[in-house]
């Protein structure tokens, strides 16, 4: 394995973080804990997670993620060896509809991680997605919903980032970062923190792979300059880069033959990209998902890559893309597909 230093957090985290979105959905307790007992095995000590999970949210399985982890370090006795990132989320069937990024809501939903969690501690705490109307979640554009919300509607950025350094003060969490943020979402939380002497979030959760390199453009220099990493999700495009989607194929139990809400990542500029990225594997030997992952992982911006399978072989195959080199002939193979087929599931 290879590691990371991260300000304010105390040792080094894996270049490989261990998902676990599926926890609870697709995965039994059971195999949650066969994951992470494979991931610390293979030296993979980054572990990110959420309240609202399992995903797709669920409010009868809501927070079930996070136990299943809970048990685990109960059983195992081995919460000082993870670095654990878990985060809140503005979601309307959360703490009464009333979940916002306040003193109160904050404060709240740590309680209620921790208990789940069966920890005292989180190393890393993000906010899951901006409480404002912003274009993520796969939105393009900067419509004009968008561009005439207020801000006096929404919690001050201030008060979000006091709330956060008060409960870092209480040692309820180590530090904290954001999640599928923007530039100026991003640039206005450093600016806040640096204006007011406030420790500055560390990471930022967003998305980024071979189908979607929006990243690159503007929040790459962020994360060089202003020194907050990149924890890249959904680095194989939820399963399409392994390249079991081809064809028009929707193997059982697979996600987006389950799930029918990713519909972004094959539409047919996604399908022709990846089919130019299976060829691109196969000329080289290579396995398609470990070249996908290998990729994002060489990234300079990029602190981990967020890995998440539905089974211990499948993880195991990910973990060991850490070991893979692309050599100059594949990568500039990859740039010539990103010039004629760029970010088609953003």
């Amino acid at each position: 394995m290879q590691y990371k230093t991260l300000p304010q957090i105390n040792g080094e985290v894996s270049k490989l973080c261990l998902g676990t979105m599926t926890w609870g959905q697709q995965n039994t307790q059971e195999e949650a804990h066969a994951q992470m007992d494979m991931a610390l095995s293979e030296g993979v000590n980054f572990w990110d997670t959420a309240e609202m999970y399992p995903s797709p949210p669920d409010k009868d399985k809501q927070g079930d993620t996070e136990c299943y982890i809970g048990t685990w370090f109960s059983k195992n006795k081995q919460r000082d060896k993870v670095i654990l990132a878990s985060k809140m989320s503005p979601m309307s069937f959360l703490r009464d509809g009333q979940s916002r990024f306040n003193i109160k809501q904050i404060s709240s939903a740590i309680d209620d991680n921790l208990q789940r969690l069966q920890t005292d501690y989180i190393d890393i705490y993000q906010l899951h997605w901006p409480e404002r109307q912003s274009n993520f979640f796969g939105q393009r554009g900067y419509d004009s919903d968008m561009a005439g919300q207020s801000l006096d509607d929404l919690t001050p950025f201030l008060e979000t980032i006091q709330a956060l350094n008060d409960e870092i003060k209480k040692g309820r969490i180590r530090a904290y970062g954001l999640s599928n943020d923007t530039p100026w979402g991003i640039m206005r939380y450093l600016w806040e923190a640096d204006k007011n002497n406030l420790i500055a979030p560390i990471t930022i959760q967003n998305p980024y792979s071979l189908l979607n390199r929006l990243y690159e453009v503007g929040l790459a220099e962020i994360s060089h300059r202003e020194n907050v990493g990149l924890l890249a999700y959904s680095p194989l495009g939820f399963g399409v880069l392994s390249g079991k989607y081809l064809d028009g194929r929707r193997p059982a139990g697979a996600r987006l033959t389950e799930y029918d809400r990713y519909e972004r990542y094959i539409n047919e500029e996604a399908k022709l990209a990846t089919a130019q990225y299976a060829k691109i594997a196969a000329d080289a030997g290579l396995d398609m998902a470990q070249m996908a992952l290998a990729f994002v992982s060489s990234r300079p911006f990029v602190t981990s890559t967020i890995i998440g399978a539905t089974s211990t072989e499948q993880l195991k195959s990910n973990i060991d893309s850490i070991n893979l080199t692309l050599d100059a002939e594949v990568l500039e193979a990859i740039e010539a597909v990103h010039a004629t087929q760029p970010n088609p599931s953003p």
